[in-house]
């Protein structure tokens, strides 16, 4: 006899319904395409921006952060006027038509334009990675109500972290042995599956709810005006705006660092791009772990405030030891485990916080957090980190700087969690027992985004 469904391996190891496995399955490829395709492009991107001198690099943080302000106007129009599945669709494509520009001025450009094109397209998949995979998570807060999210978060950013996994490995082979110019081509085959992925998931939600197919055909409506005014409006959603700026100041920190430690290793554009393709390869099988093993259980146990503040309070123990021990082994694995623990832990979590709030604000408002607020981080980070370098500060000296944010993160994610926790109307904050929770078909209900 076959098992019952409440007996499946998927239900018992990974908290999976049968209702919720096909969702569940094409929420994970489309994060797994955004991701690859990311992850083809991340170390071409790092290498380009190297090529041109490590001292430059804050001035390409400035003119990412500038296309962002150009940028996220036009998507809050775009998000105001057409339907989920029209706005997403438009928006990768023409990541797609970018990319294919990019590809062909770099294969038919000579040496002396290559330095232009590399700043550009450093510029370029900085705001690129972040309004796709923005745009990504607003999808799923828009899909999954709360209870479901709690437990199938972590199992979707498994798999972008797959993603993660597979385009850093095809961009360790590909650009020691093609160049540059085949991981742009195989990246954009991965953004057009992305597309496809998240069309037959926003069919499969309309088929399973009614209330997924009325939202699907809406467009979310307001003005562009909305994304300023949605986010000055709510101490909560200032909040996590505070969040990424914290995180964005002390990654940026870290980022610089680690680029003046490669540039030293490796002479090339090429050789750069390969190693740092191989620690991107090292931090996404971390995350992978933690998130098939850990994330769910952590959400479940501790609840969102407690997990929440899990990067904040390692990161100020990692900083705390770079400031007693400024090795650079040290920096890169301090760098690389705060980039796999936010990838696994911090960022699935990170996105609960949006599931409860109307549409407009998981659309417009997270959007704007996710690109400007971040780039400003940057922006922040890497002028602080150029003023130190001026006056010849060290690893032990931005370590030191990086205590006191860490400091104010960590106490501004416990205050989170505990705000989310009210907006869910959940005094204690566990993942509900999945055997108690009854299938959509089997109780006639349709759950609403957002409701717990």
């Amino acid at each position: 006899m076959s098992p019952s469904p409440d007996a499946s391996p998927l239900r018992l190891l990974l908290g999976v319904q049968q209702h919720e496995r096909r969702r569940l399955a094409l929420a994970a490829c489309f994060f797994f395409c955004v991701l690859a395709s990311y992850y083809l492009l991340r170390p071409l991107r790092d290498a380009m921006g190297v090529a041109g001198g490590v001292d430059n690099l804050p001035w390409l943080f400035m003119g990412t952060l500038g296309a962002t302000v150009l940028v996220s106007p036009l998507f809050a129009w775009l998000v105001s006027r057409w339907s989920r599945r029209q706005f997403v669709g438009v928006s990768y494509r023409l990541l797609i038509i970018c990319l294919g520009l990019f590809y062909l001025a770099w294969t038919l450009s000579g040496e002396s334009w290559r330095l232009w094109i590399g700043r550009a397209f450093f510029v370029w998949l900085s705001v690129y990675v972040l309004f796709a995979v923005s745009l990504m998570w607003s999808v799923m807060a828009d899909s999954f109500p709360d209870r479901e999210a709690r437990r199938l978060f972590p199992l979707i950013g498994a798999g972008g972290t797959l993603g993660g996994i597979a385009g850093s490995a095809l961009a360790g082979v590909l650009t020691e042995s093609h160049g540059m110019g085949i991981p742009m081509l195989l990246a954009a085959l991965f953004l057009e599956a992305a597309v496809r992925a998240m069309q037959a998931l926003t069919l499969r939600s309309a088929a399973e709810s009614s209330e997924q197919a009325r939202i699907d055909r809406q467009a979310v409506g307001g003005q562009v005006r909305d994304l300023l005014t949605g986010l000055l409006g709510s101490p909560y959603l200032l909040g996590v705006a505070g969040f990424i700026l914290l995180y964005t100041i002390g990654s940026t920190f870290l980022y610089l660092l680690q680029a003046g430690i490669v540039a030293g290793l490796a002479s090339d554009i090429q050789s750069r791009g390969t190693l740092f393709a191989r620690i991107d390869l090292f931090v996404n099988i971390a995350t992978l772990a933690s998130q098939l093993l850990l994330t769910r259980h952590l959400i479940a146990r501790m609840g969102v405030p407690m997990t929440l503040a899990l990067l904040p309070l390692l990161s100020l123990l990692g900083f705390a030891a770079l400031a007693i021990w400024p090795a650079y082994a040290l920096l890169i694995f301090v760098q690389a485990g705060r980039r796999a623990i936010n990838f696994a832990i911090a960022s699935p979590t990170r996105e609960l916080l949006y599931v409860p709030l109307p549409r407009g604000e998981k659309f417009k408002v997270k959007n704007f957090i996710d690109t400007f607020v971040f780039r400003a981080g940057d922006q922040i980070g890497a002028l602080t980190q150029a003023g130190l370098n001026t006056v010849g500060a060290g690893i032990a000296a931005t370590a030191l700087l990086g205590l006191p944010l860490c400091a104010g993160w960590l106490a501004l994610a416990f205050w989170l969690g505990r705000r989310h926790r009210q907006l869910t109307l959940d005094p204690i904050a566990p993942t509900p027992d999945v055997s108690a929770t009854v299938p959509p078909s089997a109780s006639g209900e349709a759950h609403a985004p957002g409701s717990s």
